[in-house]
């Protein structure tokens, strides 16, 4: 299990918070320095561009679609993000749990996330192809209607574009190897990029919301 929590390369009290919620793709499972995978990189790369955000990884390897919606109203709490990018999914596809569980998983952790003045990314995944090619595209049809639905942004893929290479996979075939992490945060990057707002003007908006999200859930 691996959780990483408030990375702090700008000072807590003064940045905007972006909070990943994802499971061990977000984790950095299997990686060296598991802080260079995509998600630290974000960091960094929101740092060098000036923007004043705090990333923070809450991503725990293994977790589930269930797992992340039980955790959220506490990471609401506590860190009162403005922006939340939901990475989750691809352990409940490995373990073929029920796709409408997914769904409405997601849903609800788009829904109690917006209540809470957030603003929400949905990242989805791609299964590796011995899943068959039916099930892998329900399983991506699940991240599409939920961002339709809601109308939230979607990164389709976070793997797009190395996903069937198997030289840019770890020896276990489903996690990505440190060389193509810079490619999963390009995947990611021209979604949220139109969502990073300056220090501040998002800050009035969380606080109004999150009292009345988390006294809903508690």
């Amino acid at each position: 299990m691996t959780v990483t929590l408030g990375w702090s390369w700008v000072q807590a009290d003064e940045a905007p918070k972006v909070i990943v919620l994802g499971d061990s793709l977000s984790a950095g499972y299997g990686l060296q320095h598991p802080q260079a995978g995509w998600v630290g990189r974000l960091q960094q790369r929101l740092s060098r561009q000036g923007y004043p955000h705090e990333v923070v990884n809450a991503s725990i390897s293994g977790d589930t679609s269930s797992g992340g919606l039980a955790r959220l109203p506490r990471l609401l709490q506590q860190y009162r993000p403005t922006l939340l990018i939901v990475e989750l999914g691809g352990n409940d596809g490995l373990r073929g749990l029920k796709l409408g569980r997914l769904r409405d998983n997601l849903g609800s952790i788009v829904d109690i996330a917006r209540a809470a003045g957030s603003q929400v990314i949905l990242v989805g995944i791609r299964l590796p192809p011995n899943y068959g090619v039916a099930f892998v595209e329900r399983f991506l049809g699940v991240f599409q209607r939920v961002a339709k639905d809601r109308g939230v942004p979607l990164v389709n893929n976070l793997l797009a574009g190395f996903d069937e290479d198997r030289e840019s996979m770890q020896d276990d075939q489903i996690h990505p190897r440190d060389e193509v992490q810079e490619a999963m945060l390009n995947n990611v990057w021209p979604t949220l990029l139109p969502l990073l707002t300056p220090a501040g003007e998002s800050d009035h908006r969380a606080d109004q919301g999150v009292e009345r999200a988390i006294g809903q859930q508690l």
